[in-house]
C-alpha cells in the first residue's frame, strides 16, 4: 500500500491542514448503492425545496482555498477548488452528475459539507503519494482527456506519485491515469480542510459519512488522518 505524506514546505505554509484519508478495498462497484442513491436523491431535494444551499467562495470553507490558490500562483475564479466548482455546478442544475457509485458517494459528501474530495486507483498509483510543489518538470494527463499532457506550473502545489501528477493546483483536477471506475477495487478517497482548528470536526463526521456510504461494498475500509503534526500515513 502507497503511504501518502505532506512535504515539509507545503506542511510550513499550511500548518492547520488535515487531510482525511478513507481507504477501501474489495470494492464492488458494479453493484448497486442503494444508500449513496439515496443521499445524492436528499442532497437534490434539499437544495431544491431550498433548505439546504451548497458552500460558495463567500464560506470561510471555500473561501480558504482560494487564498491558498493564489498564494501559488493560481487564479481561483478561472481554475476553481473542486468543491467550488462542483457546487456552483449543482446550484445552477440541480443535480449532481452520476458517474459511478465510488465517484458519486464522495461528490455528495464533497458538496453536502463544503469540503474538497477526490480519489485515487491504487492498483494505478506507483509508489508513493506526495503534496508538494511542483517543480515545472512534473507531466499530467487531466481527467478525461487521455491524449492531453500538461506541465504544473513551479511552485503549484500538486499530489504526485512517481509516475507523474495526480491532482493539479492541490484539489482542482485529477489525473485520467488513476481515475476511479466502476472496476476499481482499491481506492483512496481524500477529504482535505485548511483550518483543522475550526473544521476538524465537520472533516472527521464527513470522513465517517463516507466510509459508511462505501463499507457495505468493501471487503475493508478505514480512515487515517495527516498533517502537519503527522505527515504521513499508509494507504
Amino acid at each position: 500500500m502507497p503511504a501518502f505524506r505532506i512535504a515539509p514546505a507545503v506542511a510550513e505554509a499550511f500548518p492547520d491542514t488535515l487531510i482525511a484519508l478513507v481507504t477501501a478495498t474489495g470494492l464492488r462497484g458494479h453493484e448497486p448503492w442503494p444508500h449513496t442513491d439515496t443521499a445524492v436523491a436528499e442532497l437534490e431535494q434539499q437544495l431544491a425545496d431550498g433548505s439546504w444551499l451548497p458552500a460558495d467562495e463567500t464560506d470561510p470553507r471555500i473561501a480558504a482555498w482560494h487564498t491558498a490558490y493564489r498564494s501559488f500562483g493560481t487564479n481561483p475564479r478561472r481554475i476553481r477548488p473542486s468543491v467550488d466548482a462542483l457546487g456552483r455546478r449543482l446550484a445552477k442544475k440541480g443535480t449532481l452528475p452520476r458517474i459511478n457509485p465510488a465517484v458519486d458517494s464522495y461528490n455528495t459528501v464533497s458538496v453536502r459539507y463544503g469540503l474538497p474530495a477526490g480519489a485515487f486507483d491504487l492498483d494505478r498509483v506507483t509508489g508513493d503519494v506526495d503534496i508538494r510543489y511542483a517543480d515545472g518538470t512534473e507531466s499530467f494527463t487531466p481527467l478525461g482527456e487521455p491524449g492531453t499532457i500538461e506541465t504544473p506550473s513551479p511552485g503549484e502545489i500538486i499530489y504526485a506519485d512517481t509516475t507523474g501528477v495526480l491532482t493539479r493546483h492541490w484539489n482542482h483536477r485529477d489525473a485520467h491515469r488513476t481515475r476511479v471506475t466502476e472496476d476499481s477495487t482499491r481506492v483512496a478517497f481524500l477529504l482535505e480542510t485548511l483550518h483543522a482548528t475550526r473544521d476538524g470536526d465537520l472533516l472527521k463526521v464527513a470522513a465517517d459519512e463516507l466510509r459508511g456510504l462505501l463499507a457495505p461494498h468493501a471487503g475493508q475500509s478505514a480512515v487515517h488522518y495527516l498533517g502537519p503534526a503527522r505527515p504521513q500515513a499508509t494507504a
